[in-house]
């Protein structure tokens, strides 16, 4: 099989963002990730477990180019020192443990610094994905149905039936393909719509080739390694210390805020008046999306913010219908954006795979995620997650004398 992942671009962009301020602040943390596969129908052949061992090795021999390194110096937010800290690095495979021993028939581990492993989420996720559905079924049979709902999606945009607003595209890791994706960005990327604004792609490596906005900030990793990882903090106030590590790093730049690690109830906690002026805007990742946009319009509005002047991402299980609805219930009351990734990179005739590599270990502890929608956590140890809960439960009950 060719190589499928060429560029070291080839990542989303908050991978960036998050590995920049763990390049200053975090340097010594350690981390374990752990694969899974949520689809309790799919099994993993020996052949592709090879496979995928192959193109992992293939990608730990990349490096930065100058020209790709020149690109991130023209993002805003990037910092020369870290820059500088790019043209040094590459991946591992030393830090991967690749075997047939998973529920699934594949296991994926990685170790080591968290500068390091946080960077083998994405391409890891890609390369199962490309890798299970060239092996698995007629590649040639999926990329036409994929072209064939793609041009759907474009024309039910393009004939105003459906009005999305602003929109990227998100699914680099559930991706069918290296070609499924490029068709796609570049598709969403030359076309002009009446109603909506395609604004760009999380992948930077397309992003660059079709002069789109790279978009991303951070994900879940960020709040668990720095609210749980340390272990003199109470993992209750997790947003807390990410959210002020993050304003150190960017003050106003890269201001979109996370809800669900450790659910948004305990989130709005600490996203109080100096946080909810600086962040930009806030994204949902999990629960129901009418009730999360209401809760934090009235959170806005309960400190004195105008909420149309903050940003509504929205990025769970989305497909151009959904966004629609969700667009026209809350167009007037704030600002409303969309970050769609399966359906739009992984849609075919096949059902596409559920498959996640999250951070389980931080300095040598548990860590968890306890977001707004059960199962959609990983945790190898259920004490930890009764400990996390307890926590969090005590927190809001107790708390402020309540």
């Amino acid at each position: 099989m060719d190589q499928i992942i060429t560029s070291l671009l080839e990542t989303d962009t908050y991978k960036f963002s998050m590995g920049q301020a763990i390049y200053h602040q975090f340097p010594s943390y350690t981390t374990t990730w752990s694969f899974r596969c949520r689809n309790e129908d799919v099994r993993f052949t020996k052949a592709m477990v090879d496979e995928i061992a192959n193109q992992l090795r293939l990608y730990c021999r990349l490096r930065f180019t100058e020209d790709e390194l020149h690109y991130l110096k023209r993002i805003k937010w990037f910092k020369h020192s870290y820059i500088d800290f790019l043209r040094l690095w590459h991946p591992r495979f030393e830090d991967f443990k690749i075997t047939t021993d998973g529920p699934s028939g594949l296991s994926i581990e990685t170790k080591g610094t968290w500068l390091n492993t946080s960077m083998y989420e994405i391409p890891t996720l890609a390369i199962v994905n490309e890798v299970y559905f060239r092996m698995q079924y007629d590649y040639d049979e999926l990329m036409e149905s994929f072209r064939e709902k793609l041009n759907e999606k474009v024309k039910r945009l393009k004939t105003g039936e459906l009005n999305i607003g602003a929109f990227s595209e998100f699914g680099l890791r559930r991706r069918l393909s290296a070609q499924a994706q490029d068709l796609a960005v570049s598709a969403l990327s030359e076309a002009q719509f009446p109603d909506s604004v395609f604004v760009g792609t999380s992948n930077v490596y397309l992003a660059r080739k079709y002069g789109v906005t790279p978009v991303g900030t951070m994900a879940h990793e960020w709040i668990m390694c720095i609210g749980q990882g340390n272990h003199k903090h109470n993992p209750a106030y997790s947003n807390w210390f990410a959210l002020d590590h993050w304003v150190k790093e960017y003050g106003i730049l890269n201001g979109t805020a996370l809800t669900d690690a450790i659910t948004t109830d305990c989130f709005l906690r600490d996203f109080q008046l100096t946080f909810a002026t600086l962040f930009s805007g806030v994204r949902h990742d999990s629960g129901d999306p009418y009730e999360w946009g209401d809760k934090m319009i009235m959170h806005y509005k309960s400190l004195g913010i105008d909420p149309r002047t903050k940003t509504l991402l929205f990025s769970d299980s989305l497909d151009f219908d959904r966004a629609d609805r969700i667009r026209a219930y809350f167009k007037d009351r704030a600002k409303v954006a969309f970050g769609i990734g399966t359906y739009i990179a992984n849609d075919t005739s096949v059902e596409p795979l559920n498959i996640v590599m999250k951070t389980t270990a931080c300095n040598g502890q548990d860590v968890a995620k306890i977001s707004d929608t059960e199962g959609k956590g990983m945790c190898k140890n259920p004490d930890y997650i009764k400990y996390l809960r307890r926590c969090i439960d005590w927190r809001m009950k107790n708390e402020n004398g309540e």
